[in-house]
C-alpha cells in the first residue's frame, strides 16, 4: 500500500513545487531530490521526449514488481494518486505528503524504460519537530 511512502494531499496544501524533466534518453532530471519529513510537495513532471513517460512513486520492491507486471501486460491500465502519465510535450502534477523519513523511489514503469535506468530517489530527511501537519 502507498502508506509505506506517504499519501496524496490536496494541491492547496503544498509547501513547495519541484519540477522534474523526463526525456527519451530514459532519464529524470533531477533524479535525486531531498525533502523534509511531513512536507507536502507538488511534483510537476514535464515530458520533453517524443514518447509517453510516467512518474510513479513507490518502494524499490513495489516499483520493480510493477515494472515486471507492465512488461507482461503492456496495455495494463494503471492510475493512482502516486502516478503521473505524461504525453509528449505535456506536464502533469502529483501532490504528495512525504510523512516517513527514508527513501522514496520513483520510476517510469513503461516496458523497457525502468530497466533502461528511468528511475530516481527522493530522500526524506527526518524532522525532530512534533508539530508536523
Amino acid at each position: 500500500s502507498s502508506d509505506l511512502f506517504g499519501r496524496s494531499a490536496p494541491a492547496q496544501a503544498a509547501n513547495r513545487k519541484i519540477d522534474i524533466i523526463m526525456n527519451d534518453q530514459l532519464r529524470f532530471e533531477p533524479a535525486h531530490i531531498t525533502v523534509r519529513q511531513g512536507e507536502i510537495i507538488t511534483l510537476v513532471v514535464h515530458n520533453q521526449g517524443a514518447m509517453l513517460h510516467e512518474l510513479v512513486l513507490g518502494t524499490a520492491e513495489g516499483l520493480a514488481e510493477h515494472a515486471a507486471l507492465m512488461r507482461r501486460f503492456p496495455n495494463m491500465e494503471h492510475d493512482e494518486p502516486f502516478m503521473a502519465h505524461v504525453a509528449p510535450g505535456q506536464s502533469a502534477s502529483i501532490v504528495w505528503q512525504f510523512d516517513h523519513a527514508g527513501t522514496v523511489h520513483f520510476g517510469c514503469l513503461l516496458p523497457g524504460h525502468f530497466e533502461g535506468g528511468m528511475a530516481g530517489t527522493i530522500h526524506v530527511e527526518q524532522t525532530t519537530r512534533k508539530d508536523t501537519p
